[in-house]
């Protein structure tokens, strides 16, 4: 198979001896006259294979259910005419991640060197006319010099999700291409592959619509187990794999488009740090929550005083912008329309924030080295708020010679305690260098 599957816990014996029969009969009906690609045949077009870091999620499915295994990434760098592809899968249990690294000839694709480390052992691999390394078991604790010495030429199989976005993919298009794999415990290095067909399909994004994509059904003719690659007729994306495994059970990988971003405007890291340390403005303020802030329980307001945030308190600060307010608005949206996840921040937004604390017993801070602009404020804290409340005690019966003659409703009174959350947000506006601007913080 193509050796993608993320779990290195999980047997490919049982798959393998389940798809025997099916390889027996389908085998002899694979195409051994098929075009039969190797590195450097004219059909790859690496120029697909962009250095850039790419985000799935790897999910279990069965019928209808669907189980998150984790997260894969794929990590590519070009450089000296070579790709490297760092691999990385991170369990959904925050187990620990595994991670693959192969390099390639960024012409040919044709492997270099790989190494990985999982659970239970070490491979470290030169790729030549010989393949020199060694394989380091856990279990045992034996170290193996390895010397192997493959018939054909191969590719590494990391490099099999992006060798097929390169090749002239189009309707009817067929080839057969070998993959290497080390296995410490079978003598077969290289294993055969057939892409037995290639249609036209839509896939429906849920952040970015409708793409026109190819699938592309691959066989493993050793096993006869299946794949389905979902990639992209424009950029050869690859936007789905689908790996056939035991007992109806099907891997799945989906894309999570770590390069999606709506947002037009663009962020500038340069000048939002500029603009929280290169002015002589000065912000000073107070947190705090009212005094009727809070809950309303029994339609009795509480009775405290002004609750400010407590001493260490963190004060965040950050320059407003185009591109936070169309963030602002992006996200609202999505959440109204409740069908797809919200867009994070730019990963440079840090970059425009400045944080403070309050510095006493009353919810004091300050801000300094401001440029001019507008800013927002924000404070999250806890508090505790109480309130006064009446109940009824009991009741005063009135008799005489004649019985009962009536009663009247004593009440009591009590004070109660409860903790509640403030969250404060608030623009302010410094409008020439110099200023200095006095503000509150109050929970509205």
């Amino acid at each position: 198979m193509i050796k993608t599957n993320l779990f290195p816990n999980y047997s490919t014996r049982n798959m393998k001896l389940y798809a025997l029969v099916l390889a027996l009969i389908v085998l002899p009906f694979t195409a051994f006259s098929q075009k039969e690609i190797a590195p450097g045949n004219k059909d790859i077009n690496t120029k697909y294979i962009k250095p850039e870091k790419s985000l799935y999620t790897v999910y279990y499915v069965k019928g209808t259910e669907w189980k998150n295994m984790g997260a894969l990434t794929y990590d590519i760098v070009a450089a000296n005419n070579q790709l490297t592809l760092d691999n990385t899968f991170t369990p959904k249990d925050n187990g620990k991640p595994t991670t693959r690294i192969s390099t390639a000839d960024a012409q040919t694709l044709k492997a270099i060197s790989y190494t990985d480390e999982t659970k239970n052992a070490k491979l470290n691999l030169n790729f030549g006319e010989t393949i020199t390394g060694n394989f380091y078991s856990k279990k045992t604790k034996k170290d193996k010099k390895l010397k192997l010495n493959p018939k054909v030429e191969y590719f590494d199989f990391n490099w099999t999700d992006h060798l097929i976005g390169t090749l002239p993919l189009d309707v009817g298009y067929k080839a057969r291409f070998p993959q290497f794999y080390y296995n410490d415990e079978s003598n077969v290095l290289v294993e055969y592959y057939t892409i037995k067909e290639v249609k036209s399909y839509v896939y429906n994004s849920p952040r970015t619509g409708k793409h026109e994509t190819w699938i592309v059904s691959v066989l493993e003719e050793s096993t006869g187990a299946f794949y389905n690659y979902i990639i992209d007729k424009k950029d050869r994306r690859l936007w789905q794999r689908e790996m056939s495994m035991a007992n109806g059970m099907w891997e799945i990988t989906v894309n999570e488009e770590l390069d999606y971003q709506p947002i037009k405007n663009k962020f500038n890291k340069e000048d939002a740090a500029r603009q929280i340390s290169s002015g002589n403005s000065v912000i000073i303020g107070t947190a705090y929550a009212r005094s009727d802030s809070g809950k309303r329980l029994g339609g009795l307001v509480n009775t405290a005083k002004k609750q400010y945030a407590p001493r260490g308190t963190e004060i965040t600060l950050f320059p407003s912008s185009a591109y936070y307010e169309e963030w602002l608005e992006v996200n609202k949206k999505i959440r109204k329309q409740k069908k797809m996840p919200e867009v994070h921040l730019n990963s440079d937004f840090g970059y425009s924030i400045k944080k403070a604390k309050v510095y006493d017993d009353e919810g004091h801070f300050e801000f300094a080295d401001l440029m001019p602009g507008t800013y927002v404020v924000m404070v999250s804290f806890d508090f505790s708020n109480s309130y006064n409340y009446s109940y009824v005690s009991g009741y005063t019966n009135y008799y005489n010679y004649f019985g009962y003659q009536g009663s009247t409703t004593n009440y009591g009174t009590a004070r109660q305690s409860y903790t509640d959350k403030a969250n404060i947000e608030k623009r302010v506006t410094i409008d020439k260098d110099g200023e200095k601007k006095e503000v509150n913080l109050k929970e509205i």
